[in-house]
């Protein structure tokens, strides 16, 4: 599923990105503990350069625990760049960003100028709320609606930090088709862009694959079924989700597992691991070269046709 879903303000805040990180001591980037990779921006790596950046492991009360370490312990083995895992709850974790934030850019003794740090996250991931208790108030306008946060703010929140809030982006094209579901799986893309159906049965695959206990606790299965789609019609046939005629309803039921999976009823999943998207960079680098190839072919053609 290649999604391409990118609002107007997205694309103005992406280079309102660009250009304040000239002007910045260090990033903050939020990201969700159940699919790091998927929600990072590639765009933002280059953008920051060597920059110190904190990445903010959000919602990890919805993560698997010890994938959420797996992630942290790689995220830092990049040079200046130190982690936060953090549930919405956390209020006093949340606040050691502030000392974080100090400690990665150390004040000179003639610094009086504060620090500038600007804070990014993809949409829905929980940046308005890690700002408004950093702040102690209420700035940054809070919802579960993806693309809440449209305009760019500036917020001093004493004792030398001052944040540079930012529209919640996405990249315009997604290529890696895999991450454009887990995005869509956990609620960073309008349900209004995507196809219930197509997402539900990435997700009942990996659920499958990867935590088959929790599948037989939640949707009390003795057996496990043999593919994506034969669980997606049994969680029909028990939550009753039946058609005249006994046909299961894909789309109610597709609603159901995307719901219960959001709110972590069915567990603690982690989408991604770091092997995963080591392999999967690999994978997009081959198609990328094998779309350079067939641009490459269809130019010399049109050039000597």
């Amino acid at each position: 599923m290649l999604i391409q879903w990118f609002p107007g303000h997205m694309h103005k805040a992406s280079k309102e990105i660009k250009a304040a990180l000239q002007e910045m001591d260090l990033m903050i980037e939020i990201l969700d503990a159940r699919i790091p990779f998927s929600s990072q921006n590639p765009a933002l790596a280059k953008l920051r350069g060597d920059k110190p950046c904190i990445k903010v492991l959000s919602k990890c009360d919805l993560a698997d625990d010890k994938l959420t370490q797996e992630w942290q312990d790689y995220l830092e083995r990049e040079q200046n760049v130190k982690t936060l895992a953090v549930n919405m709850t956390q209020v006093d974790k949340i606040r050691q960003l502030h000392t974080l934030c100090h400690k990665l850019v150390p004040r000179t003794e003639n610094r009086s100028k504060p620090l500038h740090a600007l804070i990014t996250g993809i949409p829905n991931v929980g940046k308005s709320t890690i700002i408004n208790i950093l702040a102690g108030r209420t700035i940054a306008k809070t919802g579960n609606e993806p693309a809440v946060t449209k305009h760019q703010q500036r917020i001093d929140l004493g004792n030398g930090l001052v944040l540079f809030d930012t529209p919640g982006i996405l990249w315009a094209n997604i290529e890696n088709k895999n991450s454009g579901y887990r995005l869509a799986a956990t609620g960073a893309i309008k349900d209004t862009a995507i196809s219930h159906d197509d997402v539900a049965s990435f997700v009942a695959q990996y659920l499958l694959e990867f935590y088959p206990d929790l599948v037989k606790t939640r949707f009390q299965l003795d057996t496990l079924p043999a593919s994506e789609s034969e669980l997606l019609l049994l969680i029909g046939k028990k939550r009753g989700c039946l058609r005249s005629g006994g046909q299961v309803e894909l789309d109610k039921v597709a609603k159901i597992l995307l719901l219960e999976l959001r709110n972590a009823t069915i567990g603690k999943i982690t989408f991604e691991t770091p092997e995963m998207m080591v392999t999967e960079l690999a994978e997009l680098e081959i198609i990328r070269a094998e779309k350079a190839a067939k641009k490459l072919a269809r130019l010399n053609k049109h050039k000597h046709g």
